[in-house]
Protein backbone atom coordinates (compact mmCIF):
# COMPACT_ATOMS: atom_id res chain seq x y z
CA UNK A 1 0.00 0.00 0.00
CA UNK A 2 1.45 3.79 -0.66
CA UNK A 3 1.52 5.79 1.72
CA UNK A 4 -1.43 7.96 2.54
CA UNK A 5 -0.14 10.29 4.74
CA UNK A 6 2.04 11.65 1.96
CA UNK A 7 -1.13 12.94 -0.03
CA UNK A 8 -2.50 15.54 2.84
CA UNK A 9 -2.43 18.60 0.71
CA UNK A 10 -2.01 21.17 3.75
CA UNK A 11 0.83 21.37 6.05
CA UNK A 12 -1.02 22.53 8.95
CA UNK A 13 -3.35 19.37 8.63
CA UNK A 14 -0.24 17.30 7.94
CA UNK A 15 1.11 18.09 11.46
CA UNK A 16 -1.56 17.82 13.19
CA UNK A 17 -2.08 14.14 11.79
CA UNK A 18 1.57 13.00 12.50
CA UNK A 19 1.48 13.91 16.03
CA UNK A 20 -1.68 12.25 16.08
CA UNK A 21 -0.21 9.38 14.94
CA UNK A 22 2.53 9.90 17.01
CA UNK A 23 0.17 9.42 20.20
CA UNK A 24 -1.27 6.30 18.67
CA UNK A 25 2.01 4.67 17.63
CA UNK A 26 2.25 4.86 21.90
CA UNK A 27 -0.84 3.62 22.45
CA UNK A 28 -0.14 0.93 20.58
CA UNK A 29 2.73 -0.35 22.46
CA UNK A 30 0.93 0.31 25.55
CA UNK A 31 -1.53 -2.00 24.84
CA UNK A 32 0.42 -4.76 24.02
CA UNK A 33 2.68 -4.33 26.49
CA UNK A 34 1.77 -7.75 28.46
CA UNK A 35 3.81 -8.84 31.30
CA UNK A 36 4.81 -12.06 29.69
CA UNK A 37 8.04 -11.71 28.05
CA UNK A 38 7.73 -14.30 24.87
CA UNK A 39 4.22 -12.89 25.14
CA UNK A 40 4.83 -9.74 24.70
CA UNK A 41 7.71 -10.07 22.03
CA UNK A 42 4.50 -12.18 20.16
CA UNK A 43 2.35 -9.22 20.42
CA UNK A 44 4.59 -6.86 19.21
CA UNK A 45 5.96 -8.78 16.45
CA UNK A 46 3.73 -7.33 13.62
CA UNK A 47 3.77 -3.78 15.03
CA UNK A 48 7.55 -3.76 15.12
CA UNK A 49 7.67 -4.84 11.43
CA UNK A 50 6.10 -1.44 10.75
CA UNK A 51 3.44 -0.87 7.87
CA UNK A 52 1.16 2.32 6.60
CA UNK A 53 -0.83 2.34 9.83
CA UNK A 54 -3.43 3.87 7.43
CA UNK A 55 -6.42 2.56 9.03
CA UNK A 56 -5.54 4.73 11.92
CA UNK A 57 -4.88 7.33 9.74
CA UNK A 58 -7.80 8.01 8.51
CA UNK A 59 -9.59 7.96 12.09
CA UNK A 60 -7.07 10.86 13.10
CA UNK A 61 -7.74 12.25 9.50
CA UNK A 62 -11.52 12.31 10.15
CA UNK A 63 -11.25 13.56 13.28
CA UNK A 64 -10.56 16.81 12.00
CA UNK A 65 -14.41 17.25 10.90
CA UNK A 66 -15.11 17.43 14.63
CA UNK A 67 -12.83 19.14 17.54
CA UNK A 68 -9.93 17.25 15.95
CA UNK A 69 -7.57 14.33 18.29
CA UNK A 70 -8.41 13.49 21.39
CA UNK A 71 -7.81 10.78 23.91
CA UNK A 72 -10.94 8.64 22.80
CA UNK A 73 -10.11 9.38 19.02
CA UNK A 74 -6.48 7.88 19.79
CA UNK A 75 -8.28 5.28 21.62
CA UNK A 76 -10.25 4.68 18.39
CA UNK A 77 -7.13 4.87 16.26
CA UNK A 78 -5.53 2.11 18.23
CA UNK A 79 -8.49 -0.57 18.38
CA UNK A 80 -8.99 -0.39 14.79
CA UNK A 81 -5.10 -0.98 13.84
CA UNK A 82 -4.45 -3.95 16.76
CA UNK A 83 -8.27 -5.52 14.96
CA UNK A 84 -6.21 -4.99 11.95
CA UNK A 85 -2.90 -6.40 12.70
CA UNK A 86 -4.75 -9.45 14.75
CA UNK A 87 -6.80 -10.85 11.27
CA UNK A 88 -3.01 -10.53 9.88
CA UNK A 89 -2.26 -13.35 12.24
CA UNK A 90 -4.70 -15.57 11.54
CA UNK A 91 -4.42 -14.54 8.20
CA UNK A 92 -1.03 -15.74 7.58
CA UNK A 93 -1.45 -19.26 9.33
CA UNK A 94 -4.15 -19.79 7.12
CA UNK A 95 -2.50 -18.57 3.66
CA UNK A 96 1.05 -20.12 4.96
CA UNK A 97 2.92 -16.40 3.87
CA UNK A 98 6.12 -16.96 4.65
CA UNK A 99 6.79 -13.05 5.22
CA UNK A 100 4.67 -10.19 6.54
CA UNK A 101 5.94 -6.45 5.75
CA UNK A 102 9.28 -7.70 4.73
CA UNK A 103 9.33 -9.95 8.28
CA UNK A 104 9.01 -13.67 8.84
CA UNK A 105 5.24 -14.04 9.62
CA UNK A 106 4.51 -14.28 13.07
CA UNK A 107 3.30 -18.21 12.43
CA UNK A 108 7.35 -18.69 11.12
CA UNK A 109 8.86 -17.01 13.81
CA UNK A 110 6.44 -18.39 16.85
CA UNK A 111 4.64 -21.69 15.36
CA UNK A 112 1.04 -21.53 14.17
CA UNK A 113 -0.66 -22.00 17.35
CA UNK A 114 1.48 -19.07 19.46
CA UNK A 115 0.25 -16.91 15.93
CA UNK A 116 -3.26 -18.15 16.27
CA UNK A 117 -3.37 -17.31 20.01
CA UNK A 118 -2.10 -13.64 19.53
CA UNK A 119 -4.44 -12.58 17.04
CA UNK A 120 -6.54 -13.47 19.46
CA UNK A 121 -4.41 -11.31 22.39
CA UNK A 122 -4.78 -8.64 20.50
CA UNK A 123 -8.58 -8.88 19.32
CA UNK A 124 -8.65 -8.91 23.11
CA UNK A 125 -6.95 -5.99 23.68
CA UNK A 126 -8.76 -4.24 21.16
CA UNK A 127 -12.31 -5.10 22.89
CA UNK A 128 -10.65 -3.84 26.55
CA UNK A 129 -9.97 -0.65 24.70
CA UNK A 130 -13.37 0.23 22.84
CA UNK A 131 -15.24 -0.54 26.05
CA UNK A 132 -14.05 2.50 27.67
CA UNK A 133 -14.96 4.42 24.42
CA UNK A 134 -19.15 3.82 25.31
CA UNK A 135 -21.50 1.26 23.91
CA UNK A 136 -21.98 2.75 20.57
CA UNK A 137 -18.54 2.22 19.69
CA UNK A 138 -18.74 -1.82 21.36
CA UNK A 139 -21.55 -2.72 19.10
CA UNK A 140 -19.95 -1.07 16.01
CA UNK A 141 -16.59 -2.77 16.98
CA UNK A 142 -18.43 -6.76 17.82
CA UNK A 143 -20.30 -5.71 13.90
CA UNK A 144 -16.96 -4.83 12.45
CA UNK A 145 -15.56 -8.03 13.92
CA UNK A 146 -17.84 -10.03 12.50
CA UNK A 147 -18.07 -9.01 8.85
CA UNK A 148 -14.16 -9.95 9.08
CA UNK A 149 -15.21 -13.06 9.88
CA UNK A 150 -17.66 -13.90 7.92
CA UNK A 151 -15.37 -12.24 4.85
CA UNK A 152 -12.92 -14.79 5.82
CA UNK A 153 -15.78 -17.78 5.87
CA UNK A 154 -17.01 -16.74 2.75
CA UNK A 155 -13.34 -16.52 1.11
CA UNK A 156 -12.56 -20.15 2.37
CA UNK A 157 -16.04 -21.64 1.22
CA UNK A 158 -15.87 -20.00 -2.33
CA UNK A 159 -18.99 -18.87 -3.97
CA UNK A 160 -20.87 -22.48 -4.33
CA UNK A 161 -23.28 -22.13 -6.75
CA UNK A 162 -23.20 -18.28 -6.93
CA UNK A 163 -22.07 -15.75 -9.15
CA UNK A 164 -17.97 -15.71 -8.76
CA UNK A 165 -17.41 -12.36 -9.14
CA UNK A 166 -20.25 -10.92 -6.62
CA UNK A 167 -19.00 -13.65 -4.43
CA UNK A 168 -15.29 -11.86 -4.95
CA UNK A 169 -17.16 -8.55 -4.32
CA UNK A 170 -18.63 -9.44 -1.22
CA UNK A 171 -15.32 -10.41 0.54
CA UNK A 172 -13.35 -7.94 -0.33
CA UNK A 173 -16.23 -5.78 0.94
CA UNK A 174 -15.94 -7.52 4.15
CA UNK A 175 -12.80 -8.09 4.83
CA UNK A 176 -11.41 -4.99 3.60
CA UNK A 177 -14.16 -1.77 3.61
CA UNK A 178 -15.57 -2.97 6.77
CA UNK A 179 -12.51 -1.99 9.05
CA UNK A 180 -11.56 0.90 6.69
CA UNK A 181 -15.00 2.59 7.18
CA UNK A 182 -15.55 1.68 10.95
CA UNK A 183 -12.09 3.47 10.98
CA UNK A 184 -13.05 6.90 9.52
CA UNK A 185 -16.35 6.59 11.39
CA UNK A 186 -14.74 6.14 14.63
CA UNK A 187 -12.37 9.81 14.05
CA UNK A 188 -15.59 11.23 13.08
CA UNK A 189 -17.48 9.97 16.21
CA UNK A 190 -15.18 10.47 18.21
CA UNK A 191 -14.41 13.91 17.69
CA UNK A 192 -17.79 14.60 18.04
CA UNK A 193 -19.50 14.86 14.23
CA UNK A 194 -22.98 15.15 13.79
CA UNK A 195 -24.62 11.82 12.22
CA UNK A 196 -24.95 13.76 8.73
CA UNK A 197 -21.24 14.02 8.30
CA UNK A 198 -20.27 10.40 9.69
CA UNK A 199 -22.37 8.96 7.31
CA UNK A 200 -20.75 9.76 3.98
CA UNK A 201 -17.77 8.81 5.82
CA UNK A 202 -18.84 5.33 6.20
CA UNK A 203 -19.98 5.08 2.42
CA UNK A 204 -16.64 6.26 1.64
CA UNK A 205 -14.95 3.69 3.55
CA UNK A 206 -16.67 0.75 2.41
CA UNK A 207 -15.98 2.42 -1.35
CA UNK A 208 -12.22 2.68 -1.03
CA UNK A 209 -11.66 -0.07 0.20
CA UNK A 210 -13.13 -2.58 -2.65
CA UNK A 211 -10.88 0.52 -4.92
CA UNK A 212 -7.50 -0.53 -3.01
CA UNK A 213 -8.54 -4.44 -3.05
CA UNK A 214 -9.13 -4.43 -6.48
CA UNK A 215 -6.01 -2.80 -7.61
CA UNK A 216 -4.30 -5.15 -5.35
CA UNK A 217 -5.71 -7.90 -7.32
CA UNK A 218 -4.26 -6.34 -10.67
CA UNK A 219 -0.76 -5.58 -9.17
CA UNK A 220 -0.35 -8.89 -8.42
CA UNK A 221 -0.36 -9.43 -11.91
CA UNK A 222 1.15 -6.61 -13.35
CA UNK A 223 3.77 -4.92 -10.33
CA UNK A 224 7.49 -5.98 -10.65
CA UNK A 225 8.49 -8.12 -8.13
CA UNK A 226 10.96 -5.35 -7.50
CA UNK A 227 8.24 -3.33 -6.08
CA UNK A 228 5.69 -5.92 -5.11
CA UNK A 229 8.32 -8.84 -3.17
CA UNK A 230 6.55 -11.23 -5.07
CA UNK A 231 6.75 -13.00 -8.74
CA UNK A 232 4.01 -11.60 -10.64
CA UNK A 233 0.84 -14.02 -10.91
CA UNK A 234 1.49 -15.25 -7.11
CA UNK A 235 -2.05 -15.25 -6.54
CA UNK A 236 -2.74 -17.23 -9.76
CA UNK A 237 -0.46 -20.09 -8.74
CA UNK A 238 -1.50 -20.46 -4.82
CA UNK A 239 -5.31 -20.27 -6.46
CA UNK A 240 -6.38 -17.35 -4.67
CA UNK A 241 -8.76 -15.81 -6.31
CA UNK A 242 -8.32 -11.74 -8.16
CA UNK A 243 -10.55 -10.05 -10.55
CA UNK A 244 -9.16 -10.31 -13.76
CA UNK A 245 -8.92 -14.26 -13.24
CA UNK A 246 -12.62 -14.24 -12.25
CA UNK A 247 -13.65 -11.97 -15.38
CA UNK A 248 -11.86 -14.49 -17.46
CA UNK A 249 -13.62 -17.43 -16.34
CA UNK A 250 -16.92 -15.73 -16.84
CA UNK A 251 -16.04 -14.73 -20.28
CA UNK A 252 -15.24 -18.51 -20.65
CA UNK A 253 -18.53 -19.55 -19.16
CA UNK A 254 -20.46 -17.56 -21.60
CA UNK A 255 -18.18 -18.42 -24.59
CA UNK A 256 -18.59 -22.25 -24.01
CA UNK A 257 -22.51 -21.07 -23.29
CA UNK A 258 -22.59 -19.94 -27.03
CA UNK A 259 -20.60 -22.80 -28.24
CA UNK A 260 -17.50 -20.41 -29.06
CA UNK A 261 -15.04 -23.33 -27.15
CA UNK A 262 -11.30 -22.58 -28.99
CA UNK A 263 -11.92 -18.93 -27.65
CA UNK A 264 -9.27 -17.45 -25.61
CA UNK A 265 -10.86 -17.01 -22.67
CA UNK A 266 -11.70 -21.01 -22.44
CA UNK A 267 -8.31 -21.87 -23.43
CA UNK A 268 -6.48 -19.53 -20.81
CA UNK A 269 -9.79 -20.67 -18.24
CA UNK A 270 -8.38 -23.79 -18.24
CA UNK A 271 -4.49 -22.55 -18.16
CA UNK A 272 -5.40 -21.54 -14.55
CA UNK A 273 -6.18 -25.08 -13.32
CA UNK A 274 -2.75 -26.31 -14.75
CA UNK A 275 0.05 -26.89 -12.51
CA UNK A 276 1.72 -23.46 -12.08
CA UNK A 277 4.58 -23.98 -9.67
CA UNK A 278 6.88 -23.76 -12.70
CA UNK A 279 8.17 -19.89 -13.12
CA UNK A 280 8.63 -20.05 -17.01
CA UNK A 281 4.60 -21.83 -17.22
CA UNK A 282 3.49 -19.11 -14.84
CA UNK A 283 4.85 -16.22 -17.09
CA UNK A 284 3.54 -17.49 -19.84
CA UNK A 285 -0.28 -17.69 -18.34
CA UNK A 286 0.26 -14.22 -16.91
CA UNK A 287 1.25 -12.56 -20.09
CA UNK A 288 -1.58 -13.89 -22.15
CA UNK A 289 -3.96 -12.90 -19.16
CA UNK A 290 -1.72 -9.33 -19.42
CA UNK A 291 -3.73 -9.22 -23.40
CA UNK A 292 -7.18 -10.11 -22.34
CA UNK A 293 -9.72 -7.78 -22.17
CA UNK A 294 -10.31 -8.65 -18.16
CA UNK A 295 -7.94 -6.39 -17.39
CA UNK A 296 -8.89 -3.33 -18.49
CA UNK A 297 -12.04 -4.20 -17.35
CA UNK A 298 -10.48 -4.58 -13.70
CA UNK A 299 -9.07 -1.40 -14.24
CA UNK A 300 -12.55 0.56 -15.23
CA UNK A 301 -14.20 -1.43 -12.05
CA UNK A 302 -11.17 -0.24 -9.46
CA UNK A 303 -11.26 3.68 -10.92
CA UNK A 304 -15.50 2.99 -11.04
CA UNK A 305 -15.09 2.22 -6.91
CA UNK A 306 -12.87 4.79 -6.72
CA UNK A 307 -15.04 7.40 -8.09
CA UNK A 308 -18.08 6.32 -5.87
CA UNK A 309 -15.64 7.05 -2.68
CA UNK A 310 -15.17 10.81 -3.81
CA UNK A 311 -19.15 10.50 -4.64
CA UNK A 312 -19.64 9.73 -1.43
CA UNK A 313 -17.76 12.77 0.35
CA UNK A 314 -20.31 15.63 -1.57
CA UNK A 315 -22.05 15.65 1.51
CA UNK A 316 -19.36 17.43 3.53
CA UNK A 317 -17.52 20.23 4.02
CA UNK A 318 -14.98 21.72 1.40
CA UNK A 319 -11.61 21.77 3.19
CA UNK A 320 -8.10 19.99 4.05
CA UNK A 321 -9.83 17.14 5.22
CA UNK A 322 -12.34 16.32 2.00
CA UNK A 323 -9.17 17.42 -0.24
CA UNK A 324 -7.37 14.43 1.55
CA UNK A 325 -9.64 12.03 1.01
CA UNK A 326 -10.39 12.62 -2.11
CA UNK A 327 -6.47 12.52 -2.83
CA UNK A 328 -6.39 8.67 -0.59
CA UNK A 329 -9.20 7.68 -3.49
CA UNK A 330 -7.22 8.87 -6.06
CA UNK A 331 -3.72 7.56 -5.06
CA UNK A 332 -5.17 3.77 -4.57
CA UNK A 333 -5.80 3.69 -8.30
CA UNK A 334 -2.59 5.77 -9.35
CA UNK A 335 -1.23 2.71 -8.64
CA UNK A 336 -2.61 1.23 -11.98
CA UNK A 337 -1.14 3.79 -14.32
Amino acid sequence: MPDPSQTLPNIELTSSVEAGLARVHQRLYQAVGVEDQFAAAAARHLLDAGGKRFRPMLTVLCSHLGEGVNDQVVDAAAVVELTHLASLYHDDVMDAAPLRRGALAAHEAYGATVAILTGDLLFAKASQIVAGLGPEAVLIQAQTFERLCLGQIYETNGPGQGDPVAHHMKVLADKTGALIATSARFGAMMAGCPPELIKPLVGFGEAVGLAFQLTDDIIDLTGPASKTGKTPGTDLREQVPTMPQLLVEQAARQDMAAGRIDSESVALAKAFGQDLSDDATLADVVARLQRHPAMDQARALAHQWAERAVEQLAPLPDGPVKEALVAIADLFVERLA
